[in-house]
């Protein structure tokens, strides 16, 4: 192989993607949290009662029966300072489905657009109110409608409201990575990407139970670790 093969097969080899790691565990909760409450106004409302899909309740803590918690944004918090990643090409939907938002909590990265649609039948109002990003607040008149957003710049918890069913509450947290995911049913969870192997602080983020740290340690494209929330 001449130099200029070899430069090449070089430059092939650097440009590979790292190992693809998995950081996984399980959030739980401690105690027992106040029960959900039934949104009687959902079927009340002449719109919202012909579409409403059982009884709506409320989802402050949305636990499974070992205790694991539901809606906990875990992500990479410390141990990235200084690097750059592509935005995510996927474009996550937030729904108005049944006078309720689905899902409840969602996460974007920074610069990643996501698509928010109301599949009912009648008019919705979507009123997001961050601190940091710029907000908005516009009518979906129409069934099927999806309008296109975006944030530019990281934030916990942007609450989401429909100014019209004013029970309809979601989420919205901006990551300046792509090392986050929300917790299932289960409260398991499991953060895929090209992570190097090295140390971090991993944080847990529930909307209700406030924010968890540990400091973990990727071996081998490895690690795994596990948060316990006390109620609030």
């Amino acid at each position: 192989m001449n130099s200029m093969l070899k430069m090449a097969a070089a430059v092939a080899a650097a440009a590979l993607p790292l190992t693809a790691a998995e950081v996984t565990g399980k959030v739980t909760l401690k105690g027992t949290p106040p029960p959900a409450n039934i949104i009687a106004a959902v079927k009340a409302d002449a719109n919202c009662g012909k579409v409403a899909k059982g009884d709506a309740k409320t989802r402050t803590y949305v636990v499974g029966a070992d205790g694991g918690l539901a809606n906990t944004i875990v992500y990479i918090k410390k141990g990235l300072e200084g690097k750059t990643f592509p935005v995510p090409s996927t474009k996550p939907e937030i729904d108005q489905a049944g006078c309720m938002y689905q899902p409840y909590v969602a996460a974007v990265m920074v610069g990643q657009k996501f698509d928010v649609k109301n599949s009912d039948p009648f008019m919705h109002n979507v009123n997001a109110t961050p601190k940091i990003n710029k907000g908005f607040n516009f009518a979906q008149a129409s069934q099927g409608q999806v309008n296109e957003k975006v944030f530019d710049k990281a934030e916990m918890g942007i609450r989401f409201a429909c100014n019209v069913h004013p029970w309809m509450i979601a989420y919205v947290s901006v990551m300046e990575n792509p090392f986050f995911v929300v917790t299932d049913d289960k409260g398991t969870f499991a953060i895929k990407g090209d992570l190097p192997d090295g140390k971090y602080t991993l944080e847990a983020f529930h909307q209700k139970a406030g924010a968890l740290t540990q400091e973990i340690e990727v071996k081998g494209g490895k690690a795994t670790t596990d948060f316990a929330f006390d109620v609030k």
